[in-house]
Order: structure tokens, then sequence, then C-alpha cells
């Protein structure tokens, strides 16, 4: 049977010796003679070293640890530390491809010997299996934040990591990695065009998305006690957001037009999600017996031919993902161009820079940084065209 998740090696007593001893990862640490405090005082230092590796064992030596041990141990270490709401983020697959490269090349190889010609080498593979700049210099930034916490946990010399942060990033022009298509703002008539064949509760929430300019997590989890209804513009404050890790807080303002939207999903328990995969399930189902041709008297009743115990039911909350292919599979049967929900927080960007400026998009999208809000919000041209008629 084996031990369970919480339990500790025990102090014991070496018989032989008459030394307290501890086992750990397989291996016997003496402590001193059995029962004094000195003894206990290492048993407790041993064992906070020890958990603070994942329980594995503590290396004696920097040079001990290969490059593969230290890929397993930071992923082990980023499934637990990057999570929200009791999930893994998209972190922890990232880190899964990069740790892919370093394991096929450097595995085996000690993981104070992997320097800049190595980094280098791996980046040029990546190049050349025709990931993008942007996506190559994220990896790069990841497998040297993995040799930062290397040296955190005292599994590699500094001097490891030092020599790695010479290695700069890929520059766009000077390099053959291939360069990502701008991500744009989505055209309202492609939006009109896909709402026309989604459910009616996701085209809500892409109504909703555009006048307001959440992101996608934050329209799939709005419920209705996280909702401040008592001014003319209401107030949503999601229970959790992007950059909450950060002690940020995050206001989405909604307006007569976002309102209109949300006020038929608000008449229900104030801890219940407004966009629900179940309650959308059931209006297609009733969608589908009002054009039911059979009649009753013939054919299955309604319900009858549903398994009591399917493999998936409709969930309480939409998924990002989930969300994201509901808008794709309406693309296609509207035969446009895909587009992301994503792309809608750019549109509204874009409206919002243009008609109140800069400093109302950061504060309506929740950025800190004006930086930011202008990679969301596209420059409009017919200032500089102004400026040309009058000065030029």
């Amino acid at each position: 049977m084996p031990w369970p998740a919480n339990h500790l090696p025990k102090y014991r007593k070496h018989r032989a010796s008459g030394q307290a001893v501890v086992t750990l990862s397989g291996r016997d640490h003496y402590l001193g003679p059995h029962g004094t405090k000195a003894s206990r005082d290492f048993y407790d230092r041993l064992i906070a070293e020890w958990l603070q590796h994942q329980r594995q064992p503590v290396p004696e030596g920097s040079d001990t640890i290969t490059v593969v041990e230290l890929c397993a141990r930071y992923l082990k270490f980023a499934q637990a530390y990057y999570q929200k709401d009791g999930r893994c983020t998209k972190v922890t697959p990232a880190v899964k491809a990069c740790i892919k490269y370093l394991r096929a090349w450097y595995g085996r190889e000690p993981a104070t010997e992997f320097g800049p010609l190595a980094l280098k080498s791996v980046r040029q593979r990546m190049v050349a299996d025709g990931l993008s700049r942007r996506y190559v210099n994220d990896h790069v930034a990841r497998i040297k934040r993995m040799f930062k916490w290397a040296v955190a946990e005292e599994l590699v010399p500094p001097a490891t990591y030092q020599a790695l942060t010479a290695v700069s990033g890929l520059k766009r022009g000077r390099t053959e990695a291939r360069e990502p298509a701008p991500i744009l703002p989505v055209d309202d008539a492609a939006v009109e065009a896909t709402l026309e064949h989604l459910p009616e509760v996701v085209a809500d929430m892409v109504r909703l998305q555009s006048v307001t300019g959440m992101r996608p997590a934050e329209v799939c989890i709005v419920r209705p006690c996280d909702i401040d209804r008592s001014a003319d513009v209401w107030l949503y404050r999601p229970a959790s957001h992007k950059t909450q890790h950060r002690g940020r807080e995050r206001t989405v303002f909604l307006g007569k037009t976002a309102q209109a939207v949300l006020l038929k999903y608000l008449a229900r328990a104030a801890e219940t999600y407004c966009f629900r995969p179940c309650d959308s399930e059931q209006k297609r189902l009733a969608v589908a017996h009002a054009n039911r041709k059979t009649p009753l008297t013939a054919g299955n009743r309604p319900g009858t031919n549903r398994s009591a115990n399917p493999a998936r039911k409709p969930g309480e909350r939409y998924a990002v993902d989930a969300y994201r292919r509901a808008i794709t599979r309406a693309c296609e049967v509207a035969e446009i161009e895909h587009w992301a929900p994503n792309r809608l927080r750019h549109s509204y960007a874009t409206r919002v820079r243009k008609e109140c400026g800069l400093e109302a998009a950061q504060v309506a999208l929740g950025h800190s940084s004006a930086d930011v809000t202008q990679i969301y919000a596209e420059r409009d041209l017919n200032y500089g065209i102004e400026v040309a008629r009058r000065i030029g």
C-alpha cells in the first residue's frame, strides 16, 4: 500500500551506531546522537530542503544533475505554480513544448554545461521547424527562466544562468524565422454574418464582448453576483482575471447596449453563470422539437433515445476554447474567414481610441500601461491625412 501524499519520513534510531537517521528518496542520512536537539534540528532542515525539491533527492553538487532531470523537476514545479482557479494555465503546455527541444539534443548532458552556444543551437532548430520569431523568443525566455529557477534551487551555479542571459532575442528582419501576421480588428460585416449561425447564448456572448471589450475568459464567467447595478452604468468585476496574480483589479463598464444583452440572463441564482452550455443545449433541443416532422405518435418520443449517463454532458460554463470553436464552426457555415473572439477586443479598443482617446481605451481595457493598449488599438490614419492637408 503506497504512502499517503502528506507522509513525511520518520526520525528513527540506528541501533548499531546509536545515531538518529532519516531516509529520503532511498538514501539514509545520519543526524548525530539520537534524541539530541541538534539531531532533531538537522532532521527538520533536511525535511524542509527535501520538500522544497518536490520530494526529490537534494543534489550534493551542482554538476550532478542532467538537463533532462532539470526539465522534469521544473515541469513539476510549473504544473503546481502556474495555476488559476484549480486549473493549469497555458504556461504549462508552453513549457512542455520548449522542453521537448532540450531533451532531444542535450537531455543527457550536465545542466552546468548547457551554455550560450547550446541555447543558440536549440533556437536555430526551432527556426528550422517553422516556428515564428516571436514564438521562438518566448521559448528561449522560458529556457532562461528554467535555469534561473534552477539557480534558486541550488541545482546549477549562478554562472550557468548568467551566461545564458547573454543570448539576445531574434530581431525583425535579421533572422530566417518567419514573421507572424499581425492580429487586426475583425470586420463588423464578418461578425454579423457569424451571428446568424451561432446558438443564441453564444451569439449574446459575442454581442456583449463587442460592446465591452472584455477578454474571452471574462465573458465566459459572468455571474449576477459580480455585477454592480446600482448606477446607470453597471460595473462588472470578474471573480478571476488575467492580472489577478499581480494584485490588480479589473472592472468592465456595461452601458445600455451591454445591459440589454445581459438582462435576460440575470434572473437566476446570484452565483450561477449567465452563459451556460446546458442552457444552450436545451434551446437547441427545443428548436429541433418544434421543427420535428415525424408525428409524436410515431418514432422516438422526446428524451427516450438519450443515454442516461453520456460520456460528455453540457457544463455550467463555457470554456474559452469551446467559445472559440463555436465561432469557428459558425464561420465555416457562413463561408467566411475564421476569426477568434480576442479580435473583438481589438475592434473595441480601436473604436474607443478613435472616439475617446488612448487613455480612455487604456481604462476600458483594464491595462496598466498605455503601451499595451496600443497593441490592441490601431492608429487612426485619418489624423495623419488631416495634418498633411493642413501643413503639407
